[in-house]
């Protein structure tokens, strides 16, 4: 007979990896807290993600293009495998850029990875503030997160623009020559902002190395900063959801971050990865070999910016050329003008929430989205904002127009002058009135139920059709919406008969929530006792 001894068991190196990593980080006890946290889940959240992963695959091609680009502006003669451009002296930033696109394995595919993964981070940034704007996500307590997402899209949108400036092509040298004259139009300190920034006269031999540092150092780490403070406080508020059964302020209905949302979110990645590979493999963008080097005594035919530069530049474009001189010096208005105005446009989107939180006078906290119907005015802003800078960005490409269709480029200008302050306008009175209209079929129908399509004759000859009742998540659905009331001055004189001063911010105050909120401005959720009364069998088929 033998006997046996009891040995204490070793636990698996994966388990004493994890429990010595627990022990001083606290792991389990942050991922069990966390881990299980749950996310609603719709198709227009997807928008958001994809501006995340675009950023990613940014960064990740950023740092491979790294490894071969040299940012300098010393003279050399090309000598690369490109032949139409073999003896032509060009700067080192330009001779680098054309060895990676045809001496690097891989290196045209990464180049256009990253152009295009840079379009549709700012393509999708702006439809996913649209998105925020038009449900009202930035309500409280969510108004410092819509502040992330807009110096998030305005970086990147400077960031493009230092980007797509680094290979020193004809073209990015045209747009950098825009630029410098922009940068001089400002009054007083125009002059000393183009010295520091191209470090002399234009174009100076500091451009590309500066650009370069501000592309890959300054401006992505203030944008990895903000998208990390973005995603804690999405983590930390919770995600917004649209209204239904069961969802309310103090909760949310949707699936665990593990392993249901983690799993969905990885495969999403992959996906738009692979979109944006087949597209720039498939789609020519940026071939800075078909231009040439930039020469400051040359400007590329057709130069146009990339998309989320266009508003500034037709803004630039369509106004008069005017100027003034004061004190010995000229004043290029006709720049400098439509400078403030697109600075204006941006200071007004980054501080809206903040302006109707003060028309509502609402300090609640919001987790429920709104339907855009439902803040016909909000939503009427936003057209009319979008419609404008998509007339703005066609002024951008006047001359395309003009070259491509055979027409006259000072036509087109006017038109365009003249479109930006009526179509607008326009744009808000029919968004208003669609929206107030489909308020009006959705109190139709929690009223009468649903149209069924079935017509039904009564013993007196009547022709009817036949409504089908909705259901109860249909109706809450269709009435859980709030609706505020307008602000009003009150009284101006006390109980003792002594006339009170109202102060103008008081009395703008009043008119504004009147134009969001007043009788014209929204229509009247159905009472329960309109819907008793239509569903008891007076009058209901």
């Amino acid at each position: 007979m033998s006997t046996a001894t009891d040995t204490k068991k070793k636990a698996p190196a994966g388990e004493r990896v994890a429990d010595w990593a627990d022990g001083r980080l606290g792991i389990y006890s942050l991922a069990k807290a966390n881990m299980r946290k749950i996310f609603p889940d719709h198709w227009s959240f997807m928008l958001g993600e994809i501006a995340l992963y675009s950023f990613i695959i940014i960064i990740l091609t950023g740092v491979y293009l790294t490894l071969f680009f040299h940012p300098s502006m010393n003279e050399v003669e090309y000598h690369g495998s490109y032949v139409p451009m073999q003896g032509i002296r060009m700067t080192e930033a330009y001779a680098s850029t054309l060895h990676i696109s045809f001496d690097v394995r891989g290196g045209l595919l990464i180049r256009q990875i990253h152009h295009w993964a840079a379009l549709i981070f700012l393509a999708a940034m702006f439809v996913h503030m649209m998105r925020v704007f038009f449900t009202g996500a930035f309500r409280k307590p969510r108004e410092i997160n819509w502040l992330f997402g807009f110096l998030l899209f305005v970086l990147g949108m400077f960031t493009g623009f230092t980007g797509y400036s680094l290979p020193d092509d004809l073209l990015s040298g045209t747009g950098v020559r825009f630029t410098q004259g922009a940068i001089l139009a400002t009054p007083i300190v125009g002059t000393y902002l183009s010295f520091f920034l191209f470090g002399g006269e234009f174009p100076g031999h500091e451009m590309v190395a500066r650009f370069y540092s501000i592309h890959i150092l300054l401006l992505p780490g203030i944008m990895l900063g903000l998208v990390v403070a973005h995603l804690i406080l999405v983590f930390y508020h919770k995600h917004t959801q649209w209204a239904g059964p069961g969802k309310t302020n103090k909760n949310v209905v949707g699936m665990p971050l593990l392993p249901v949302y983690m799993a969905k979110a990885g495969g999403f990645f992959f996906l738009v990865f692979g979109v944006i590979a087949f597209i720039a493999a498939t789609f020519t963008i940026n071939p800075v070999w078909a231009l040439g080097p930039y020469r400051p005594d040359m400007v590329s035919t057709g130069a146009q910016p990339d998309w989320y530069m266009g508003f500034a530049e037709g803004l630039v474009r369509v106004m008069p050329g005017w100027e003034i001189n004061l004190w010995g010096h000229t004043l290029v208005l006709g720049v400098f003008i439509p400078l403030v105005v697109f600075g204006l446009v941006l200071g007004a989107i980054a501080v809206y929430p903040f302006i109707e939180s003060w028309i509502t006078g609402d300090k609640r906290e919001h987790h429920i989205l709104d339907r855009p119907r439902n803040a016909p005015t909000r939503t009427a802003l936003g057209v009319a904002w979008v419609t404008g800078y998509v007339i703005m960005l066609l002024g951008g490409g006047n001359d395309i127009f003009a070259t491509h269709f055979n027409m006259s480029i000072n036509a087109i200008t006017w038109f365009v002058r003249i479109t930006y302050f009526v179509v607008p306008v326009l744009a808000f009175i029919l968004t208003k009135r669609i929206c107030l209209g489909l308020q009006r079929r959705d109190k139709d129908k929690v009223l009468h139920g649903r149209e069924t399509g079935i017509i039904k004759r009564l013993p007196h000859g009547e022709f009817v059709e036949i409504h089908e009742p909705l259901s109860q998540g249909d109706l809450y659905k269709l009435t859980a919406h709030e609706q505020y009331k307008p602000a009003e001055i009150g009284p101006t004189v006390d109980e003792n008969g002594v006339e009170r001063k109202v102060k103008r911010s008081e009395k703008l105050r009043a008119k504004l929530s009147k134009g969001y909120y007043g009788e014209e401005n929204q229509i009247a959720k159905p009472t329960a006792e309109e819907y008793k009364e239509i569903t008891s069998g007076h009058g209901h088929h």
